[in-house]
């Protein structure tokens, strides 16, 4: 397995708070049973050039491979805790990033 580490990336908007928060409350443990650390989020992010995306909140947490970031969304745990996660926003992307490798 690789030690490259890959960021996820997310643009969501929050449309049922009481859905989103039982996500929130699940997400942290499979976070961390996958090795994953969560980086930040914004809910006013600012684009310099380019598209923005609507309105919401970005999301930053990285894994350590990208192994364990496929290992962690597929997890039939965080695939039912998801379910939450989609019926109370609206997700614009959810991006896996790779991480520039160890140099030696």
């Amino acid at each position: 397995m690789s030690d490259t580490p890959v960021y996820m990336v997310v643009n969501l908007s929050i449309t049922q708070v009481e859905s989103y928060r039982t996500y929130e409350k699940g997400f942290f443990g499979m976070l961390k049973k996958y090795g994953g650390e969560f980086i930040t989020y914004d809910d006013k992010p600012v684009t310099l050039e380019g598209y923005t995306p609507r309105e919401g909140r970005m999301i930053i947490f990285k894994f350590p491979s990208e192994q364990a970031a496929k290992d962690w969304y597929a997890d039939e745990d965080y695939q039912a805790l998801s379910e939450h996660r989609r019926a109370g926003t609206k997700l614009d992307f959810l991006t896996m990033v790779r991480g520039l490798p160890p140099r030696d």
